[in-house]
């Protein structure tokens, strides 16, 4: 019998998790997964002082990266290997340094082959950006 992605994502849910939560990357800037759905992702990260810029604000690097992360275990979250393909990112405000940095990644649509993902960065409670990206969804699965 083959699961569905639903399934299989309920099934390995604890694998897909501890697969994602170990992102070499995420790990290096010090970001967290704290939540993984099917199609969802929410990560955090406290900035510290070498991730801001000039103006003492957190640098849109750092931004764009926990957007990223977001996005890549929301789309591998069932399980099946996902790459990104494209993405958009619009800053909306500056990420402050003493505020908490969320990420939170919602699929919007989901095909055999590609979906797409909606990503908010709150600053506390500040939305300070937004990103639109697409994953190519491969025929291959990264759990067992």
């Amino acid at each position: 019998m083959t699961l569905t992605e639903a399934q299989q994502h309920e099934k390995h849910y604890d694998e897909i998790f501890e697969a994602l939560k170990k992102e070499p990357f995420a790990n290096f800037l010090g970001m967290e997964l704290v939540e993984l759905k099917a199609g969802y992702a929410k990560v955090t990260l406290s900035p510290t002082l070498h991730m801001l810029n000039t103006h003492g604000t957190v640098h849109g690097g750092i931004i764009f990266s926990l957007a990223d992360y977001a996005f890549a275990a929301a789309s591998n979250s069932y399980g099946t290997t996902a790459v990104g393909v494209t993405n958009t990112i619009h800053y909306m405000s500056a990420g402050l340094a003493e505020h908490q940095l969320t990420a939170i990644a919602e699929e919007v649509k989901k095909t055999r082959r590609l979906a797409w993902y909606r990503i908010n960065v709150w600053s506390n409670e500040e939305l300070c950006a937004t990103m639109e990206a697409m994953v190519y969804r491969k025929n291959e699965n990264f759990i067992q």
